[in-house]
């Protein structure tokens, strides 16, 4: 079984800088796991101790049950693919594919087999004469998939792997690559800084910052119960919106938000009540994402949505999909609502915010108190 178990690794380099903090993580056999998060969080730091191109300062990496700690990278039964398709420009690409195999002495018929089967599953076997120069870049993509899977490795591991292809390419690559997990059945860990690459792929997704882990889950619950504010800012595409401001009990015995300027206030919804009364009188940030909020033409009735008027700034239209900067005081925010008529930049407009999508944050520790 190709299960890979990282337990308490941590990277430390000579002058004393830390990439990897105490990180333990299990990915299971056949599954997609995804690293991701911001430059420097330490995933592909990560991705190259398990596959030992990096020593290791600490912890232990195992493979299929065995500590590889001190396994050079050919004896680790791992295959890499990098950011740069690292391919030979003398070779064609059958050769590129091949190469690998042939240091490791495989007969000749075994190597073409391979070689000819991950051409037929990558759809290459037209450009097995071509040398490198002579290809696009998702061709160049593929040979270097091809590569790795002609290894036949217990783990495959891809290191940004789609950053240097234009939008619709890296489109049209995720697909692939999700075709041939499934195909292959195969262990995988992916690194990228791209979240939609991360929502799109995994089985499940690690959120790195700083070389710590700030949640494991599988891409929705991730994206509906973050942690803490860090993971709700980065996962989601416009980032979550955030409000900062205090938890209060009106007359009513209502509980109720007000952003620091006081000129946003919110009745909450009473899924939020068990949860956030013990930090009434506290400073707190309220996040909610974009599609939470709608666009209305008057205030909304009291209910599941609380109303207040913002100043459009800016539309940005999408197609599918409109992108809507609105500002009241000092919260700025972006709902992204359906194709419709607006008004024009300048109007004030009411927003509507759906009270039991709302998120709550600790000023200090960014920690969740409650999750939607």
């Amino acid at each position: 079984m190709a299960r890979v178990k990282l337990e308490r690794i941590r990277k430390v380099y000579d002058d004393g800088s830390v990439a990897v903090r105490d990180v333990s993580l299990e990915v299971d056999h056949g599954e997609l796991l995804v690293l991701v998060g911001p430059s420097g969080c330490g995933k592909s730091s990560i991705l190259r101790m398990i596959a030992g191109l990096e020593g290791i300062s600490g912890g232990l990496v195992s493979i299929g049950g065995r500590v590889v700690n001190d396994l050079q990278p050919r004896d680790r039964d791992v295959a890499m693919v990098f950011q740069n398709y690292a391919l030979y420009p003398h070779m064609t690409v059958f050769e590129n594919m091949a190469f690998g195999l042939r240091l490791r002495k495989f007969p000749r018929e075994e190597i073409r087999e391979r070689v000819t089967e991950a051409a037929e599953i990558l759809s290459i076997t037209d450009i097995l004469d071509r040398r490198p120069g002579q290809l696009s870049g998702g061709q160049r993509q593929r040979v270097a998939v091809g590569r790795a899977l002609v290894r036949r490795p217990k783990v495959f591991l891809f290191d940004e792997p789609l950053s240097n292809l234009d939008a619709k390419l890296r489109q049209q690559m995720r697909t692939e690559i999700a075709r041939l997990h499934r195909q292959l059945e195969a262990t995988m860990i992916y690194v990228t800084h791209d979240q939609v690459e991360a929502m799109t792929l995994g089985d499940r997704i690690v959120v790195l910052k700083d070389g710590q882990v700030q949640q494991i889950a599988a891409p929705m619950h991730l994206y509906a119960h973050p942690t803490n504010r860090f993971v709700a800012g980065f996962i989601g595409s416009p980032g979550m919106n955030f409000i900062e401001g205090r938890l209060s009990l009106t007359a009513g015995d209502t509980l109720s938000f007000r952003s620091e300027d006081n000129r946003i206030a919110f009745p909450l919804a009473r899924e939020h009540r068990a949860s956030l009364c013990a930090s009434v009188g506290r400073r707190v940030v309220l996040g909610i994402r974009p599609e939470d909020i709608s666009v209305v033409v008057e205030e909304p009735a009291p209910g599941r949505v609380a109303g207040e008027r913002f100043s459009l700034e800016m539309l940005e239209p999408m197609g599918n999909e409109v992108f809507v900067h609105a500002r009241r005081g000092n919260v700025q925010v972006i709902a992204r609502v359906p194709p419709q008529a607006l008004p024009a930049p300048g109007t004030e407009v009411y927003l509507g915010f759906f009270l039991e999508k709302m998120h709550f944050f600790d000023v200090e520790t960014g920690e969740a108190l409650v999750a939607a």
